[in-house]
């Protein structure tokens, strides 16, 4: 039977023989840091767009990007279905952010995942190339090892925060890796740095050179998007030190 627009659900578009992918996700925060470095790492990986996710607590809104309209929340697989990316490219207020969260790990857990990746910003007045994570203490000795300093203390709001507590409660190891970013507008700089983390720990091996000299393009193309993010951003994502 077909489900209701009103259920909270991923809709798949294409199959894939998943092998217990990681999944990296970026969501709106500081400097467009997740998205944009979620979205580069779709194009470089050649990732497939598999799902997208419908909810009665996403904003009546869509995305156009160059002229082209898409989901604006959506679930990506590389070929070998060992790498997941989840990019949502709109403001999210609190309402119902647990049971989008719950939605997510459902879908995860489905597809025999057993470690989340979020890739996010922390608003700053300048980058200063440093990657630093928050998570369970196994994860952060693993990321010590790799030159990413854990955050002592803090708030992780929003989505992240709630993907982050669910996670807790089920089988699946989460991670957040941050890095300074631009309070005002979309930051490819810090978005650069966040993959050159994922390179060094989990051997990607993607060139960040073209994501270093986009910034101006990027800066028009995600304009919209950031001026939706600075209006909001007493109640999206974020994290607090």
């Amino acid at each position: 039977m077909r489900q209701r627009a009103s259920e909270d659900h991923v809709h798949e578009i294409k199959k894939i023989n998943y092998q217990s992918p990681i999944i990296f996700a970026g969501f709106v925060g500081p400097g467009l840091a997740g998205p944009l470095s979620v979205g580069y790492l779709i194009q470089k990986l050649q990732m497939q767009e598999v799902g997208y996710l419908r909810s009665k607590y996403l904003p009546p809104s869509t995305v156009f990007m160059q002229g082209r309209l898409r989901h604006p929340f959506r679930f990506y697989s590389n070929k070998k279905g060992t790498i997941c990316a989840i990019i949502c490219e709109m403001t999210l207020r609190m309402e119902g952010l647990y049971d989008i969260a719950s939605t997510i790990l459902d879908w995860a857990e489905s597809k025999g995942t057993r470690e989340l990746v979020i890739l996010d910003g922390v608003a700053s007045s300048e980058h200063d190339n440093k990657t630093f994570c928050a998570a369970e203490e196994d994860l952060c000795r693993i990321m010590s090892e790799k030159g990413i300093s854990m955050i002592s203390q803090g708030f992780i709001t929003g989505i992240p925060g709630s993907i982050l507590n669910e996670c807790l409660v089920r089988k699946i190891r989460a991670i957040t890796l941050l890095v300074k970013a631009n309070h005002a507008s979309p930051d490819p700089l810090a978005a650069a740095t966040l993959i050159e983390a994922i390179n060094s720990v989990y051997g990607t091996g993607i060139d960040t050179s073209e994501l270093r000299a986009e910034k101006e393009k990027i800066g028009i193309e995600f304009k919209e998007l950031s001026e939706k993010y600075k209006e909001h951003r007493q109640i999206d994502s974020g994290m607090y030190m």
